[in-house]
């Protein structure tokens, strides 16, 4: 095996890990708020609300995944619908206040964990490592 493909399989198995603990993590915070929950309630802040279809699109998920996390979301009182203005037949998901407050009680949750974690890390390590997370996310978006 070359030093690239060993690189790779550590890049792979190590994502694998991090994503099976943010998971775990996710659960632990709120029980009723899973990552993909949160990630749905975070795009729909940073978009300003959008509709399920485009919450589909922008995760390349099935309508029907979507409508089940939706319809838990709802239930819960995390989001709501709302008539868009310019078509009166298309529903806009947004957050309810529910939702706003779930959401920053686990951000601040999640960024206590984060800085807990990396607290012996040095200022270089952590801005490295921040840039090479970026550009990671960046080229996933290009190549997804």
């Amino acid at each position: 095996m070359s030093a690239r493909e060993s690189s790779l399989d550590t890049v792979q198995r190590e994502l694998t890990a991090f994503a099976r603990r943010a998971r775990a993590t996710a659960a632990r915070m709120h029980p009723e708020l899973s990552l993909v929950a949160y990630t749905i309630l975070a795009h729909l802040e940073e978009q300003q609300g959008c509709r399920a279809t485009d919450l589909a699109a922008h995760y390349l998920l099935d309508k029907s995944t979507v409508s089940r996390q939706v319809a838990s979301l709802e239930k819960l009182g995390f989001i709501e619908r709302r008539v868009d203005e310019s078509d009166h037949r298309v529903q806009v998901l947004h957050l309810a206040p529910g939702g706003i407050e779930i959401l920053a009680a686990a951000r601040t949750r999640r960024q206590e964990s984060i800085q807990a974690r990396l607290a012996a890390w040095d200022p270089e390590d952590l801005e490295r490592f921040a840039r090479y997370l970026v550009r990671y996310n960046a080229d996933a978006a290009d190549h997804p």
